[in-house]
């Protein structure tokens, strides 16, 4: 019989005892040791049978040994010392405070990022990949830092899919239903205690209401929108179900919910508590891009109200859109009629035009289909500031975008890198923080865990060859144990009886060379190329002197068949009695398994597709712990490869480099000779070297790899670095920019937004009079066809700017290193400056004068442009508006509304 509700009945603490329910609640618990410790020394059973979840774990203590605590004077103590490092944590001034007191700007006072899942535990199960735990290490990183941010995000009922396998090896998901009484977060409510109620207006006069539920993720807090209440219709309570499910049109609801919605439940939240407003917003993706909307729409309601043209300006400046995507295809584009009907008639933002709004989401370049929506589109016309998550993505990005900017070679599109990085504190393993902190003191491990600074790293290079080793061993066996486990646990769920599962006792071993492989399971990252020759791949895991072992996990998307295709054929190659006890497919992956599974391998391996892996993160948590990587360049590794920290992958690129119909001929050829690469690697340098024992029996050469790993990759792969790079390089000059439009030059007369009103004028002016703007002329003064290194050419240059003035405009020369068609690489820029006293002549014409250096050899050339020029753009390109001499036809003008 089934229960009609569900609903937890909480234990009531001894007063003693209250202190735990604080820690519960502040989900810093799962980053720091020592109050998990603390939650484990409650009840040890309880602890592991609820996932190591305090507030499960409060539930369900027995009462009797509430009351032994309660009167138990040691553990009080150690409970009143967390709770007062806890409180501590929260109010002391971090790196941001201490920035702030140093710097002559002011940061910005808060800063709201929002983003579609959330990876900060398990116990709060609302990711389903990489984009989620890099949200999560995100909003962590910031808390450690000090730094400012409110997140936000969607509260999914069931969460991403549960992973378990049929007996034939085909995934099987099950959702199961979240309770939030039983997890991490409270209700946020108005001072009459109601919960909080956010309230969209949706087509035929519907209604979508959500109440906010606050997560608190150490000092940051996580606003998630929940849409399963009692206002709701049925179909409405169904929007926030589950995390990537449902058709086109539910897909819709949910991001207009998490970036309008988004946008209200943060006032909501600023309302109730006191915190800062946000001057910068942080879409993470373009599921939340709807949030430039809701802004504009405020800055048209407002008692003295913006037109659109300079709210839509006023809300670029303060805002930031990072791109996760390598390719087209993995960007939300919806039908554009479907667009329309949400943000039109009844449901439409009022001052929002749904035009304008229909405009920001076209794909307006070559190729493009008019019929589409395009989230990423919407993003970046919404933001002043882009950038991709490491530096060959930032290339990536700049080529599959650059039609928002027609005119304008790739490499001037304005979406800058900011190569990701992970929670250090979550993904190392307390037992590699202990040898660290034993030659570098605590509190200065702690410290360079959360800041990212190189120098806080020095000092690790002189852990002894015999700690590394032992430490690597242990690490390995706690991976074989958990890994023994969850197999054993597997195959109950496809069926077998504990009389068929006596050889899982002697699954892996300890003493054998460990590869990971954990991932989604799309295509691109090809969890199969080690199944491409077999026989070969038998042979290395059976080799009698060198065995290889490999542990691989990964869900593929629940509408994925050919992913899950993929997952049948590992399973069905790892249940070969023959080699089980070298290869395991571990189902249900998740942020629990892979803090194990990151710190046991000795390789971490990535054989993805280049250049679609955005960036790669699990390789990063793999390094933090000691373990190699052997991957395709692509991604962060391709960034900060060195030799010394791994292995290289040799990439295809004759084969066609990833660009292939995974069908083709070509594409099989590619992986066949990459599979092959991978072979060679794996058995003559990755085997080779962790089996070269010297005299002591530690292989040195490998020891010395990962020392190197841990000193060299540390530092750069933390979301401390991350964050503050995103600080330094991208939110405060958003804030400043959106400073200067709340006020302005003019804002003495013009009141607030004056900067924002002015700067939209000067566009439109701009784009109005810019069909008449020319390259009339240009000729070089200078030695004849063959120059000399050195020589300069002495330009002028003839420019009609219509309507315009000089100062709206900078004339340019681009010159560089040119190939057979001509294409200038490598470009350098340099600004011509008006001559003849900065008038027109009897024509018009205004004529501009510099010296250009040749400061290269071999085939050079140049050209000359004119582009827009205002102390408020971000950009030169951020208008995509140029204008070349008349020769060049090949290039193109046009504008980026």
């Amino acid at each position: 019989m089934k229960a009609i509700r569900r609903f937890t009945v909480r234990t009531v603490l001894p007063e003693q005892l209250q202190p735990l329910h604080e820690l519960a609640l502040n989900l810093r618990w799962s980053w720091h040791p020592e109050t998990r410790e603390l939650f484990r020394s409650v009840d040890p059973e309880v602890w592991a049978a609820v996932g190591e979840d305090p507030v499960r774990l409060l539930g369900e203590v027995p009462a009797p040994r509430l009351a032994a605590l309660a009167t138990d004077r040691r553990f009080l103590r150690r409970l009143g010392d967390l709770a007062d490092d806890l409180r501590d944590y929260l109010a002391g001034p971090r790196w941001y405070q201490s920035a702030a007191a140093a710097d002559a700007r002011p940061l910005p006072a808060a800063i709201a990022y929002f983003s579609p899942e959330y990876g900060i535990a398990a116990a709060l199960p609302q990711y389903s990949g990489g984009l989620g735990i890099l949200a999560g290490d995100h909003l962590k990183a910031a808390s450690d830092l000090g730094v400012p941010v409110i997140g936000v995000g969607l509260f999914y009922r069931h969460g991403y899919f549960r992973q378990s396998l049929s007996r034939d090896g085909w995934q099987q998901e099950r959702y199961p239903l979240l309770d939030p009484d039983e997890l991490a977060v409270t209700l946020l409510r108005e001072p009459d205690g109601t919960p909080c109620e956010i309230d969209l207006a949706l087509p035929g006069g519907r209604r979508l209401a959500a109440h906010i539920w606050r997560a608190q993720v150490g000092r940051v807090p996580l606003l998630l929108l929940d849409s399963d209440i009692e206002a709701n219709a049925v179909a409405e309570r169904g929007v926030t179900d589950r995390l990537y499910g449902g058709g086109s049109e539910h897909r819709l609801l949910q991001e207009i919910l998490l970036g309008i919605g988004g946008v209200r439940a943060v006032r909501t939240y600023c309302r109730l508590t006191g915190h800062a407003e946000p001057e910068v917003f942080h879409t993470n993706e373009g599921h939340a891009g709807f949030l430039g909307l809701e802004r504009i729409r405020e800055l048209v309601a407002a008692e003295d109200g913006l037109g659109f043209a300079a709210a839509l300006e006023a809300v670029r400046a303060g805002t930031l859109f990072t791109t996760h995507t390598p390719v087209p295809a993995g960007i939300d584009r919806f039908d554009r009629d479907l667009v329309a009907r949400h943000f039109g008639g009844d449901a439409a933002l009022p001052g929002v035009p749904v035009d304008q709004v229909l405009t920001l989401g076209a794909e307006t370049w070559q190729g493009g289909d008019p019929k589409l929506f395009n989230m990423a589109a919407m993003g970046l016309r919404l933001a002043q500031r882009a950038n991709g998550v490491s530096t060959l993505h930032g290339e990536v990005s700049r080529s599959m975008f650059s039609g928002l900017w027609p005119g304008f070679d790739a490499a001037e599109v304005p979406i800058t890198s900011v190569t990701n990085g992970v929670h250090a504190p979550t993904w190392i393993d307390p037992a590699v923080v202990r040898l660290g902190a034993e030659e570098i003191g605590h509190e200065r491990a702690e410290d360079a865990m959360a800041v990212g600074d190189a120098k806080r790293w020095t000092g690790l290079e002189r852990i002894g060859n015999g700690e590394i080793w032992e430490l690597r061993r242990s690490l390995r066996a706690q991976l074989v144990d958990e890994a023994r486990r969850r197999l054993r646990a597997s195959w109950r769920q496809r069926g077998a009886g504990d009389a068929e599962l006596g050889w899982v006792s002697s699954v892996l071993d300890p003493d054998v060379l460990t590869i990971g492989f954990a991932r989604r399971v799309p295509s691109y990252k090809r969890l199969t190329l080690m199944l491409r020759d077999p026989v070969r791949l038998r042979a290395l895991l059976l080799h009698p002197t060198t065995p290889v072992q490999i542990v691989v996990a990964g869900k593929a998307h629940p509408a994925d068949d050919g992913g899950k295709r993929l997952i049948q054929q590992l399973v069905a190659f790892a249940d070969d009695p023959a080699i089980r006890h070298r290869i395991v497919f571990l189902p249900d992956y998740d942020m629990a398994m892979a803090k194990l599974l990151y710190p046991g391998c000795d390789v971490w391996l990535n054989n993805p597709l280049r250049p679609l892996e955005a960036c790669g993160t699990s390789g990063m948590k793999a390094a933090l712990n000691g373990c190699l990587n052997l991957s395709i360049l692509d991604g962060w590794w391709d960034e900060w490869y060195d030799g010394q920290n791994g292995w290289a992958i040799p990439t295809a690129d004759s084969a066609g480099n990833g660009r292939l119909d995974p069908e083709s001929r070509e594409a099989e050829r590619r992986d066949d000779i990459e599979a092959a690469a991978l072979y060679d690697l794996i058995q003559h340098q990755v085997a080779a070297r962790f089996y070269d024992r010297g005299a002591d029996g530690l292989p040195h050469r490998w020891i010395a790899m990962v020392r190197h790993t841990l000193v060299t990759l540390g530092p750069k792969v933390l979301a401390g670095r991350m964050v503050r790079e995103y600080v330094e390089r991208l939110y405060v000059p958003a804030a400043d920019a959106r400073r200067e439009l709340v006020a302005g030059a003019a804002a003495s007369d013009g009141g607030a937004y004056a900067g924002a009103r002015e700067l939209a004028g000067w566009k439109a002016r701009v784009r109005d009079a810019w069909p008449a703007v020319r390259v009339e002329h240009v000729e070089a003064d200078g030695p004849g066809e063959a120059q000399e290194l050195g020589t300069t050419l002495a330009l002028r240059v003839q420019v009609s700017l219509g309507t315009l003035q000089p100062e709206d405009v900078e004339v340019q020369v681009v010159s560089g290193r040119v190939d057979e068609s001509d294409g200038i690489s490598d470009a350098a820029v340099l600004a011509l400056k008006p001559a003849g006293g900065g008038g027109p002549d009897l024509d018009g014409r205004l004529r501009y004068e510099g010296l250009l250096e040749l400061g290269r050899t071999g085939p050079f050339g140049y050209t000359v442009r004119v582009l827009p020029d205002h102390p408020l753009l971000a950009s030169p390109a951020e208008m995509g508006l140029v204008a070349l001499p008349a020769e060049m036809s090949g290039m193109d003008s046009g504008m980026l509304r």
